[in-house]
């Protein structure tokens, strides 16, 4: 019997990236749908639920993507209000690829040394992927956790978003500019850049001298890279002291934690995988 993935996407054309990575993790076909909303998903998910039996439900699952991570989660929680007893399939969240971003640098970081009871700054956290950054460091113990953002109230709706959703406590700060992201990492032991492609959130000096600093990570695959000084392909590598990880460099475990993911939603129908159980997948394939 076919594995067949649903891609269900919040903007208006699915992601040609998520459909490729669907296939390389053991899709057999892959039907996509755009600009769905919690209004209109309802016929698909039935589509999907009602036509196999019990048995063979395993054979289909949902995968949910966008570039919109509220859009995301209001479809997900669309999705399972459909479903009941054993009318059910698996579904993956990864709205902007944020959740398996975000896991896979957190999890690199974790590899690399210590983060509970490490102050951790995510510089413009307030996308998809800084704020899954920011909840996941703060649920492996990092304290205090501070997402930065041009704008304070952006960085506080944030905020409380991500309390609202994780239960864990992160700290908003406005820093408008460089140099106030470069005061915003004095006294952090963890950094990590999540801010917009080809923006450099901060410069080498800011950070080079800084003898508190012993983590930092750059989501940005984008020249210039978000962290001056560093570069995308870094693995680990020492800089100054501080051991570094590009968008590149754990951005292989991004895309084998992708496909380790797929994979996973076809081994039963009951799944639903959202950050933490991500995550929690991240941590086995270091």
């Amino acid at each position: 019997m076919k594995k067949l993935l649903f891609q269900f996407d919040t903007d208006p054309h699915p992601s040609a990236f998520d459909a490729v990575v669907a296939y390389d993790g053991g899709a057999d076909q892959v039907i996509g749908h755009g600009g769905l909303t919690p209004e209109t998903v309802g016929p698909l998910v039935d589509g999907a639920i009602f036509t196999r039996p019990p048995k063979d439900k395993k054979n289909t699952a949902i995968f949910i993507g966008g570039r919109d991570m509220a859009a995301g989660e209001a479809l997900l929680a669309a999705v399972r209000r459909k479903f009941f007893g054993e009318f059910r399939v698996s579904v993956m969240l990864d709205s902007n690829g944020s959740n398996t971003t975000a896991a896979a640098g957190v999890a690199r970081l974790l590899g690399s040394g210590a983060i509970a009871g490490k102050r951790a700054v995510v510089l413009a956290g307030t996308g998809p992927v800084g704020q899954r950054v920011a909840a996941l460091l703060a649920r492996e113990g990092a304290a205090p956790v501070v997402i930065t953002s041009r704008r304070q109230d952006r960085a506080e709706q944030v905020c409380r978003a991500v309390r609202a959703r994780f239960g864990v406590e992160v700290v908003p700060l406005e820093a408008v500019d460089a140099d106030a992201r470069g005061k915003a990492i004095e006294g952090a032991q963890i950094v990590f850049a999540a801010g917009a492609a080809g923006v450099e959130l901060v410069r080498l000096e800011h950070w080079r001298d800084n003898p508190d600093i012993a983590l930092m990570a750059d989501a940005n695959a984008t020249p210039p890279v978000g962290i001056g000084g560093t570069a995308m392909t870094d693995r680990g590598m020492d800089r100054y002291g501080k051991i570094v990880w590009g968008a590149i460099g754990f951005g292989t475990l991004k895309l084998a934690l992708h496909r380790a993911c797929i994979a996973r939603l076809f081994e039963a129908n009951d799944q639903v995988l959202d950050a933490e159980e991500i995550f929690a997948l991240a941590k086995t394939m270091l």
